[in-house]
Parts: structure tokens; C-alpha cells; sequence
């Protein structure tokens, strides 16, 4: 039998490379199950995981102008105005004009909007307990850490 050099088709290096085996598509695979799972427990609360992102940046800092949320959370202003307008809707934020800067809309959290926040991070840390569980806390802070690197890595 001839040797293959490491990168020659069949080789195991190559096959790392291949659906289903390669790094990505086993995120988007980790990242789907999760989603899933998440989406069916806010389910009850008639929110989404996108709600959660706006939320958790709310509860972080609230009063946010609608970029440094999208900016937060990358993403596309058209995307972030409706998942704003829905949550408006539901009485979980309220939108202001900036007093200083009249382009400028500013998100603030209603009292139910601050009511989930004693509601739903428990909520998360089960689903994060549950996709980590038999992982050391040690492997939990290098995956972390990795995943912060290779997201760096490409933006």
C-alpha cells in the first residue's frame, strides 16, 4: 500500500475536513440542539432566543441606544426593529428619543421586561449545565476560550 501524504483525499487529515466530521459543520450542529432546546423553554414565555439576546443586553445595561444593541449582538438593524417592535408590543421595553440627539432611540426595559431577569437566566444555566455535563469546569473554561479565539480569529 502507498503512503498518502496527509492532505491527499481518503487521509484522515482530509477527512477532518468533510461533512460530518469537520469543525463547523459540528458547531452548527451544537449551536442547532441548543437553539432547540432553548426555543422550546421560552416557548411558555411567548419569547425567542433573539428576545433573550436583546434582553440579557438590556438587563446588562439598559437604556441602550438600538445600534450599540445591534452592534452588541451583530446584527442588521431591519432584524433587531422587528424583535424590538414585537417586544414593545409585549410590554417588555419601551422605546425613548435620545434627549440629547433626537436620531437616537433609546430601549428600556418595562418592570416585566425586569421581571424576567429573575425568571429566565436559571433557566439558561439549566440548558448550559445539561450540554456540559461530564465536562470539568477546567474543559468548560478552554472551550470557552477557544471558541473566543477561533470567533476573533474570523470577524
Amino acid at each position: 500500500m502507498i503512503a498518502q501524504p496527509d492532505d491527499a483525499p481518503n487521509s484522515e487529515s482530509w477527512r477532518q475536513n468533510l461533512a460530518p466530521y469537520n469543525l463547523g459543520y459540528r458547531i452548527k450542529l451544537l449551536s442547532q440542539l441548543l437553539t432547540r432546546k432553548f426555543t422550546d423553554r421560552l416557548e411558555p414565555f411567548g419569547l425567542t432566543p433573539f428576545h433573550w439576546l436583546v434582553l440579557c443586553c438590556l438587563w446588562q445595561e439598559d437604556g441602550l441606544p438600538t445600534s450599540s444593541i445591534g452592534e452588541k449582538l451583530q446584527q442588521v438593524g431591519g432584524t433587531l426593529t422587528g424583535v424590538l417592535d414585537r417586544m414593545e408590543e409585549r410590554g417588555l421595553v419601551r422605546r425613548e428619543r435620545d434627549l440629547s440627539d433626537r436620531r437616537i432611540w433609546r430601549i428600556w426595559l418595562t418592570d416585566a421586561g425586569k421581571e424576567l431577569e429573575t425568571i429566565l437566566p436559571p433557566i439558561a444555566a439549566e440548558l448550559r449545565e445539561e450540554a456540559m455535563q461530564g465536562i470539568a469546569g477546567a474543559e468548560r473554561e478552554l472551550f470557552s476560550q477557544i471558541l473566543n479565539r477561533a470567533i476573533a480569529n474570523l470577524s
